[in-house]
């Protein structure tokens, strides 16, 4: 159980409303007049234009620009359209004899290296830029080994010439199936991914990536749905004096209770705007937090018969089996089951009026005036209702607590609401509807209707983590994988998920970074956390901004050396600048795991994206590279599949790279041996033989071997740091098999002609059947776990090389004769 209780404030403001809200818009002046023709329009927000009217209607009923309803033609209804307009509205005009052609944009095609579903074609993994290094490397020495036969030629006659010949002769340097063999493994380890059933419903749709997985060295999480289940459970409402807990909700149900029982004109009273301003009892605290709790919020009931919505239908009766809660945010569905279950029940919510159900039965109307929308930035919302029994008008805002807390006068849990003109809403509905400056403007009305608002009450709502949060954590811990959580929650919350998931040791101190706004505050608090080691850091993200600003190269140095790294209050953006700073200061592999659409930008700026499929939808999953329904299948995914999948194909770019050196060096020695002629010793279908049925199967086999099994390396974390350093697949490692190519290529060709001179005829079959039989060998002495499959590989490979010794021997004698034929001439020409 975690400690995680992120606390809502909400705030009370009584208005009245003397006015009328009708009238039209300025543009009715011009409806009585003028020559205007109808368009074709849609109004109001795509989402949400099927509450109002039916599908059907919706798709095949035209809509008037001036009325706005469904199948009416003239302008009898002016008004009620005019007043429906707002500037943010989407309207989308259909103007006929109108067609518009115009050029995609390169800007409109995703060309960034980012990881996102719609570019994996342009997605580039750190092995193939290694891959790509090592074949140049390879090209370079297929030019200075054609320069070095012509130079030792003396340059004589064309020599220009012969160089071309030597580089069309050396070419299998340059192994040219390398790529086509690295990306059908890349193909096999996805499937391999996607088939294992102790991680089900991971999707991977980057499937060009998968060895990344192997050699990640920083990982950044976001927390809500992804480290927790994001399934809240109401646990706490405080309100100053007291506070109730999951024991006492009795306590508040009867206080709602009795606040609805009382009679009405004792309420009414309580009520008016000229009231005393007394001290509230408990029973009308209680009754006032949770009539707040139960209108500030986005939630909308949907009420299903038989598994159809019926709204319209069953509106009517509000039956509590058939009504489902739907929000984008789980806090706001906890909050209302709890008002529900205390007593008072939503059970209606439109875009004009919220309907609430009191114990005794009696449905409550409320108005909605105004709704002000959760933003990132501000990190609240707010909804001036008003009562339809008295016709008083409400304003209540809810969020978190640091970004409401200026906003509240100093009443000492004392409510004495204030009153306040009526008409000050109206005033955001004017700067709404601004050409000019409108977004400060609106800023600007909603900050002034904020002041000096009353305290009702705070919320807690519990977050419980995943299943095996906790070992997975200390899993890429051991294996040298430092974690980094990102969220927006609070310094407090962000810290007690910290402490309980154990992304921080028991025996590591945390170092709280203090809030920053200047360069010698940032310059304190870094000199303070240098002087700690071993310690994890939590910081704020507004002390994060102002430290990248004036100190970026020594915050990332130090913020690389902690062990794990708790940034709270971040923004979208911001994580994704965390992301960046890593990948440049640091050159290392880093990986994203989010949930949500605001870890978006974080997942496709990481080198691999991992979404978790959670409750906040599919927008992180389909943006991400590897999609889990869990985030401890994360450590099986990098301790058994990255592992796999980087060692697999490093032993698989190793074979390709030796069975390409092996035949051109036996190419060199037959070359050098018959006085540097460019006369080619295999040639036609040995060739490509060689590349394809005779050593493609047992060398593409690779991608089935493993060094240890599953079960080992998920007990010992410790196997992939090795991983981080990158030697499977490094200089060294290229070099050791160049020389064990040229070792082994030299040997076959000399053996062959200094122990069977006297078959100097049969010398191209005896040696390639040398070069078949080493590269099988080789493979065979390099499998560290036996597959069937590479017995089959195996056997397969050499009995299609004895049929064809045996069906194509004709073949092969006349090609023999050829060689020699071409040798000779070559040889009686050049002592001329």
């Amino acid at each position: 159980m975690t400690d995680n209780i992120p606390l809502q404030l909400v705030r009370h403001k009584k208005r009245h409303d003397n006015k009328r809200r009708d009238g039209c818009c300025p543009w009715s002046r011009c409806c009585g007049g003028g020559d205007f023709r109808p368009r074709t329009v849609w109004l109001g927000h795509p989402e949400k234009r099927e509450q109002r009217y039916p599908r059907n209607v919706i798709n095949n009923q035209k809509y008037n620009f001036f009325t706005f309803l469904p199948g009416v033609s003239d302008y009898e209804r002016s008004e009620r359209s005019c007043s429906g307009i707002q500037v943010g509205d989407l309207i989308i005009v259909e103007k006929v004899g109108f067609q518009h052609h115009f050029k995609p944009s390169p800007k409109l095609i995703n060309l960034s290296p980012t990881h996102t579903g719609c570019d994996v074609l342009l997605q580039i993994g750190l092995i193939d830029l290694e891959v790509n290094c090592l074949t140049k490397i390879l090209f370079g020495a297929l030019v200075v080994v054609s320069l070095v036969m012509v130079a030792l030629q003396h340059f004589a006659g064309r020599w220009y010439l012969q160089i071309f010949r030597f580089l069309l002769l050396f070419s299998n340097i340059v192994p040219i199936s390398l790529r086509v063999n690295l990306d059908m493994g890349k193909m096999v380890f996805s499937w391999m991914i996607k088939k294992d059933s102790k991680i089900p419903g991971t999707v991977v749709r980057a499937s060009t990536i998968p060895e990344q997985l192997g050699r990640i060295s920083y990982l950044l999480t976001d927390k809500t749905g992804t480290l927790t289940q994001n399934e809240m459970v109401f646990r706490r409402l405080h309100l100053g004096t007291v506070a109730y807990g999951m024991d006492s909700m009795d306590e508040v149900q009867s206080h709602v209770f009795s606040a609805y029982t009382q009679p009405p004109h004792d309420l009414q009273a309580s009520r008016a705007p000229g009231a005393a301003k007394v001290r509230k009892t408990i029973s009308s605290r209680v009754h006032e937090a949770v009539k707040a709790i139960a209108l500030v919020h986005n939630v909308t009931p949907v009420y299903e018969s038989n598994g159809v919505t019926d709204q319209a239908e069953a509106e009517q009766h509000y039956e509590d089996t058939c009504r489902v809660y739907q929000a984008s945010s789980p806090d706001e569905v906890s909050l209302v089951q709890w008002t529900e279950s205390v007593g008072l029940t939503l059970v209606g919510r439109d875009q004009s009026s919220v309907q609430l159900r009191t114990p005794s039965g009696q449905i409550l109307n409320f108005t909605i005036l105004q709704a002000f929308p959760f933003t990132y930035e501000s990190k609240r919302m707010g909804i001036i209702v008003r009562v339809s029994i008295l016709g008083l008008c409400d304003l209540y805002i809810g969020g978190a607590k640091y970004f409401i807390a200026p906003s509240i006068e100093h009443c000492d849990w004392m409510f004495t609401l204030s009153v306040q003109e009526t008409n000050q809403w109206a005033r955001y509905v004017q700067a709404k509807l601004s050409v000019h400056d409108r977004s400060l403007k609106v800023a600007t009305v909603i900050e002034s209707l904020e002041m000096e608002m009353e305290l009702l009450c705070l919320t807690g709502v519990e977050d419980q983590l995943q299943a095996d949060v906790r070992p997975t954590l200390e899993i890429l811990r051991n294996a040298g994988i430092k974690v980094w959580m990102l969220t927006g929650d609070k310094l407090e919350t962000a810290t007690c998920t910290a402490k309980n998931a154990h992304l921080v040791t028991r025996n590591q101190d945390i170092h709280v970074f203090r809030p920053v706004t200047t360069r010698s505050e940032a310059h304190l608090e870094l000199n303070a956390f240098r002087r700690k080691h071993d310690c994890a850091l939590v910081i704020s993200g507004d002390s994060l901004e102002v430290c990248l600003k004036y100190y970026e190269y020594e915050f990332m140095e130090l913020a690389c050396q902690c062990p794990a790294i708790v940034c709270c209050r971040c923004a979208p953006t911001q994580k994704a600048q965390i992301v960046r700073l890593l990948q440049e200061r640091t050159g290392k592999l880093t990986c994203a795991v989010g949930d949500g659409g605001n870890d978006v930008s974080m997942i496709q700026e990481a080198d691999c994206g991992v979404g978790v499929e959670g409750k906040e939808g599919k927008q992180a999953s389909l943006a991400a590279d590897f999609s889990i329904t869990q985030f401890k299948h994360l450590g099986r995914l990098l301790m058994v599949h990255g592992r796999n999948s980087y060692k697999r194909s490093a032993a698989l770019s190793q074979f390709v790279i030796h069975r390409s050196l092996c035949i051109s060096t036996m190419q060199a020695v037959f070359s050098s041996v018959f006085y540097f002629a460019s006369v080619p010793l295999y040639q036609g279908f040995l060739i490509i033989g060689y590349s394809t049925i005779y050593t493609m199967f047992p060398v593409f086999s690779l991608v089935l071997d493993k060094d240890v099994k599953s079960e080992v390396a998920m007990l010992y974390p410790e196997l992939y740091k090795d991983l981080l350093k990158g030697r499977p697949l490094s200089f060294k490692t290229f070099l050791i098999w160049v020389l064990i190519s040229i070792y082994q290529g030299s040997i076959i060709m000399y053996g062959a002609l200094l122990l069977f001179e006297s078959e100097f005829v049969h010398i191209v079959a005896i040696s390639f059947t040398s070069l078949i039989l080493t590269e099988l060998l080789m493979v065979a002495l390099t499998v560290q776990t036996w597959h069937w499959l590479m017995i089959v590989a195996e056997l397969l490979s050499l009995a299609c090389y004895i049929a064809s010794l045996v069906f194509l021997h004709e073949f092969i004698g006349q090609y023999v004769k050829i060689i020699l034929i071409n040798l000779f001439i070559y040889l009686f020409l050049l002592r001329f």
